[in-house]
């Protein structure tokens, strides 16, 4: 399963101590269903997670160990951002521009979230229903992630960073191409 992942990098000013590498892959479902495999590799002891908790509307998860999506149509400012916690926290934004206009984005359901963890990796599961008028695609695509050991370290994580400063709102980290499946 790990065999058709893309390996994520780590920004070069946020090193990490613990972890080894991050690899996630992406399907999109005819019916707009997104689901992604977010795989955290390394000595996952140090790791900072939020406590277990209901999948709830979270703000804030980016301080943290987190997961995220921004999706965006082809030549259009606007995007879209999810936040997922290893701890079952989740959040969903709406952004008219680059970082300006943010709002709540109203979902018809809430994201499902399954975790398997170890010593020696994290793995987080996510489904959403994303926005009917990204359909039926293609869609660019920036999945991240931010990992916090428990000194307080933190490493960014994404396919593709641009210059400076972590900074996964920036157009040039959505790289990848999600096409909708064929038809049948």
């Amino acid at each position: 399963m790990l065999d058709n992942m893309l390996q994520m990098v780590c920004h070069p000013d946020t090193p990490s101590k613990t972890v080894i590498g991050v690899k996630v892959t992406a399907e999109l479902s005819a019916s707009g269903a997104l689901w992604f495999r977010f795989y955290v590799d390394g000595v996952l002891d140090n790791l900072e997670t939020l406590a277990p908790t209901q999948q709830v509307r979270t703000e804030g998860l980016w301080h943290t160990t987190c997961f995220e999506a921004f999706l965006g149509k082809p030549g259009d400012a606007g995007y879209y951002e999810y936040n997922f916690a290893p701890s079952g926290a989740w959040a969903s934004y709406q952004f008219d521009e680059y970082r300006k206009g943010r709002s709540d984005l109203a979902v018809d359901a809430s994201p499902e979230i399954f975790l398997d963890a170890s010593e020696t990796h994290l793995a987080a599961e996510v489904t959403i229903n994303i926005p009917a008028h990204l359909l039926p695609g293609p869609i660019d695509l920036n999945l991240t992630a931010v990992i916090e050991e428990t000194d307080g370290t933190k490493s960014y994580w994404a396919l593709s960073h641009p210059d400076g400063k972590p900074d996964f709102h920036h157009r040039d980290c959505f790289t990848f191409k999600l096409l909708p499946p064929e038809a049948s």
